[in-house]
């Protein structure tokens, strides 16, 4: 129940923005409690050999210098990573290369993978300056058409949260990143927690996709 004294949109906006942050705090708390009573299930070492074949795209050191398009890996949650690779096994993430890679690996190979590539340095890269102004106010404060601040999930230098698999973004390909925004907008990617990156992503101009991901991509 909405309380009676929010008058304007803006209020109305920061109340429900408030809201989604605590429960999302709440979620992340639960997370860390039952996590924290299990034992890692990646073994980095069985990861790093299991890897050659991630490696022709990704990088050698998880930096996937070969293509902008190709998702930097190394130091992102390995939750995270585990759980893409679990989509893509199972069709509920779409994707052409990455379905074929998935298909014959077991849940131990993907835990040792994930836990090899999240123990790897990511490099930052540089934003487009022309893009940063617009870029950061995005990030850091959503826009008036009612898309959320990425802080609420990704944190303000772009860490995410492991916990709760919000993915960390600093550093992270633009190109790699403005792909998945428009995939997420037009329905093409799907495999968001509750639909919350396709009502972001709904909100956002072609203009402000490639600004928030250039600023991504030299966040730190």
């Amino acid at each position: 129940m909405l309380p009676v004294l929010l008058q304007t949109d803006q209020e109305l906006r920061m109340y429900l923005e408030y809201e989604m942050k605590k429960a999302l705090l709440i979620a992340s708390f639960v997370a860390l409690a039952v996590s924290g009573t299990a034992q890692a299930a990646g073994d980095a070492a069985a990861g790093k050999t299991k890897s050659a074949a991630c490696a022709a795209c990704h990088g050698a050191d998880g930096n996937s210098g070969a293509n902008p398009l190709w998702p930097k890996l190394a130091g992102q949650h390995p939750k995270y990573i585990a759980k893409q690779l679990h989509d893509f096994k199972a069709n509920q993430r779409k994707d052409a290369t990455m379905a074929p890679m998935a298909a014959p690996l077991k849940d131990q190979d993907i835990d040792d993978l994930a836990a090899y590539f999240s123990s790897l340095s990511r490099k930052i890269g540089e934003a487009a300056a022309e893009k940063v102004e617009l870029g950061q106010s995005l990030y850091r404060s959503g826009n008036s058409n009612g898309a959320s601040a990425c802080t609420g999930c990704h944190g303000p230098s772009g860490d995410g949260n492991g916990p709760a698999n919000f993915p960390a973004l600093s550093g992270q390909s633009a190109a790699y990143v403005a792909k998945q925004l428009k995939d997420f907008r037009s329905g093409a990617r799907s495999n968001d927690l509750n639909g919350m990156m396709a009502g972001v992503a709904s909100k956002l101009t072609d203009e402000e996709i490639e600004a928030v991901s250039q600023y991504v991509q030299g966040l730190h």
